[in-house]
């Protein structure tokens, strides 16, 4: 699977630099754990739907996949520079930790974590990261999280959405949004299968994966996140997440509507008052990214009702890598100035990435 850069032009010319901001690489243990757990019958529905067909396919786009997914070297910034992208803030890709028992978790996010740091101090104008965290050994995870944001120097939190079918609206998860909070950094809510309760359905019609069941699982992770009132726990937790928000922009009105009216009718022991607004938390909370998501209408709608300043650039290399979707971006309704934020301003306030070392590797080939 390859990118075309015919006509693509270079950040240098384009007058911002292209951040790329969901991005995905595995370490080759993890891969190797994974395939040991296929052979086992390990891992669940979702977890052999999703990693059974990227590890064993051999159509053209997995085959990229596994081959790009463990190079954070040549063969990456090789593509990077084909198609004009400056700089990639990477995390571990789904289900990453996830689907893993916890002793394997734990072992996998700190190996992880030391890999990708190292790649960051290598080529720091090209590369920044996410921590991976065991997230069912809570006081463990704090711990790696604090060693993966202070020593390291990684700039946020990756979690491939459920964790073996829990959520982190529940309570046992609370002490890492406390340390998220208090670190500064946000998380990445990335997608994943849906877990074993909720695959069926979408596995009998084949929409389980990044067609839509990705949107369903992961979009209903951030609702119950708001509607559970964490984010008036933690009102200054800070979350990223992918695909123009996996569709919930597009129904803001109807869920601050029903929303109000459960509230009100008292239907749910889950559904509490919240202190503004399920939509008002995207413009204080939630910033979202283009990953996967080219397309000008659905970016300049998203924009519009979240604000300029929560919506941000991302391939979702190398699951989705096409040099005609940074030229649809490149090519967008905007001011010179709107692009600068969309491609680049937004991702260093967030992720608070260092401009000057981004502008010395800015991609001058194609």
């Amino acid at each position: 699977m390859s990118a075309q850069a015919t006509n693509n032009p270079t950040s240098e010319n384009a007058g911002y630099l292209r951040i790329a901001t969901e991005e995905a690489w595995a370490p080759i243990e993890m891969l190797d754990l994974y395939r040991r757990m296929l052979a086992k019958n390990e891992g669940g529905p979702g977890f052999e739907r999703l990693i059974g067909h990227y590890m064993t396919s051999d159509a053209e786009r997995p085959r990229f996949v596994r081959d790009r997914l463990t190079d954070l070297g040549e063969s990456r910034l090789a593509d990077m520079d084909a198609v004009g992208v400056d700089h990639a803030v990477l995390g571990l890709t789904s289900p990453g930790t996830q689907a893993l028992a916890p002793d394997a978790a734990r072992e996998i996010a700190t190996l992880s974590n030391d890999h990708l740091a190292e790649a960051c101090r290598r080529y720091p104008a090209r590369f920044s990261g996410l921590a991976a965290v065991g997230f069912e050994d809570v006081p463990g995870a704090v711990k790696e999280l604090e060693r993966g944001i202070t020593d390291l120097g990684l700039k946020g939190l990756i979690c491939n959405s459920h964790i073996r079918g829990h959520y982190l609206d529940e309570q046992q998860f609370y002490p890492i949004l406390e340390a998220l909070e208090a670190l500064e950094v946000p998380l990445y809510l990335h997608p994943n299968t849906p877990n074993d309760i909720m695959i069926g359905p979408l596995a009998e019609a084949g929409l389980d994966g990044g067609i839509y069941g990705f949107a369903v699982e992961t979009g209903m992770h951030l609702l119950r996140i708001i509607t559970s009132g964490v984010l008036d726990r933690f009102p200054r937790l800070k979350i990223v997440v992918g695909h123009l928000g996996e569709g919930l922009p597009f129904w803001f009105y109807r869920l601050d509507y029903m929303h109000g009216g459960q509230v009100a009718s008292k239907r749910y022991e889950a559904i509490k008052p919240l202190q503004l607004k399920v939509s008002e938390y995207f413009r204080r909370n939630i910033w979202l990214t283009s990953s996967g998501m080219p397309w000008a209408p659905t970016i300049m709608y998203t924009r519009e009702v979240v604000g300029p300043d929560r919506v941000m650039y991302a391939m979702d290399y190398p699951y989705q890598y096409l040099a005609e979707e940074v030229r649809m971006q490149d090519n967008l309704p905007m001011s010179s100035q709107e692009k600068v934020q969309f491609f680049q301003d937004n991702a260093i306030r967030v992720f608070d990435l260092d401009e000057t070392a981004i502008s010395s590797g800015r991609v001058s080939r194609v």
